[in-house]
């Protein structure tokens, strides 16, 4: 099921402006430009893909995303670019891409280990032969959560002149690597409050290395931040660039 934040229109249209294009996207956008074809699976707003194709590159740009008021926001902003509605089941896309994408720690929504197992085996076999899988995840021992509290409100303008209101809020006490969390929109001119709740699920190395293996993917690269800073308990990020294992 899609996230509140992502399924409705007004909220969607919100999102560049409170995720401001960062180190993140430049650290992708460099392996997406070297590309011949690329598919970034939750694409969202479409705005790597949409800045790739801007910037000249010539390639097959997909972009795939279970949020149709997503890819609304995307297809205004790149026509250019294939959007399809769906997940990594929607289409066989086999060997067809040479880099596959996940930004914006889309990984984190796959809860179930058989989820995490269905996404990775369709990478492995969306990738032709010598291609890469780029993405991340929050490190878990850096226990970002801890910072995801009401004091901590970010702003947007609505696109009519008004100012939205963004905080966050943890319930309960987080046990396991699952934490769950609402986001709160708050506007003067609205009637009230929207909220969306989500789960994120925060895997250690270990845990994700050996999903990766199961699905016949191997580390190439592993980075702790987005300048390429090793991986230490204190990283932010697991960034994760990775290839099909050889037979």
């Amino acid at each position: 099921m899609v996230d509140r934040s992502f399924a409705d229109l007004s909220l969607a249209a919100l999102y560049d402006a409170l995720n401001p294009w960062g180190p993140g996207d430049d650290f992708c956008l460099g392996y997406v430009m070297s590309a011949r074809a690329v598919l970034d699976v939750g694409c969202g707003t479409g705005r790597l893909l949409g800045r790739a194709r801007a910037a000249g590159q010539p390639g097959r740009l997909v972009g795939l995303d279970p949020a149709a008021a997503m890819l609304v926001q995307a297809r205004r902003q790149e026509p250019g670019v294939e959007w399809v509605l769906g997940d990594l089941l929607a289409r066989d896309w086999r060997h067809a891409f040479d880099l596959v994408v996940m930004t914006g720690h889309a990984f984190q929504v796959l809860l179930r280990d058989e989820d995490i197992r269905r996404c990775l085996r369709a990478v492995r076999a969306a990738l032709a032969e010598g291609g890469r899988f780029v993405f991340e995840t929050r490190n878990p021992a850096a226990r970002a959560w801890e910072a995801w509290t009401p004091e901590r409100v970010r702003k947007a303008d609505d696109g009519a002149g008004r100012v939205v209101r963004v905080w966050h809020q943890v319930e309960g006490p987080v046990v396991g690597d699952r934490v769950t969390f609402t986001e709160t929109f708050a506007c003067d001119g609205w009637q009230a409050p929207v909220v969306s709740r989500s789960t994120l699920r925060f895997l250690a190395p270990d845990a994700l290395d050996a999903f990766l293996h199961e699905a016949g993917l191997t580390v190439v690269e592993r980075y702790g931040d987005w300048g390429r800073g090793p991986l230490t308990p204190t990283s932010p990020e697991i960034i994760t660039v990775a290839a099909g294992t050889p037979a």
